[in-house]
């Protein structure tokens, strides 16, 4: 019944910005803390940026700080990664995930947004 559906990937110049959507259903949205993991080609994945249920908090890797902001609509249920200054290293799939921030776990992932970053 969960789902999660990543959309807004695409390619993009380096400098460039995307803005990635993650639909949820299947779940009282707004209960959970929420992720954004990404995969590049031939890496592991890599855990990007957190936020907690409320919004009231938000968390992110070292690479993106001050690049990327993470947001939710849990009126819309619906989470956001707004990525500015992309840089080519932005390269990979992009997931959301629901997540227990408290807990360090994670249940439910979506099916990917492929983002291409090239100059």
């Amino acid at each position: 019944e969960v789902q999660l559906v990543e959309s807004g990937g695409g390619l993009v110049q380096p400098g460039g910005s995307l803005r990635l959507s993650c639909a949820a259903s299947g779940f009282t949205f707004g209960n959970y803390d929420m992720i954004w993991v990404r995969q590049a080609p031939g890496k592991g994945p890599e855990w990007v940026s957190a936020i907690r249920y409320g919004g009231t908090s938000t968390y992110y890797a070292e690479s993106v700080k001050g690049r990327f902001t993470i947001s939710r609509d849990n009126a819309k249920n619906t989470l956001y990664l707004q990525m500015n200054s992309l840089k080519p290293e932005d390269t990979a799939v992009y997931y959301c995930a629901r997540s227990y921030l408290g807990a360090g776990s994670t249940d439910y992932w979506g099916q990917g947004s492929q983002v291409n970053v090239f100059s």
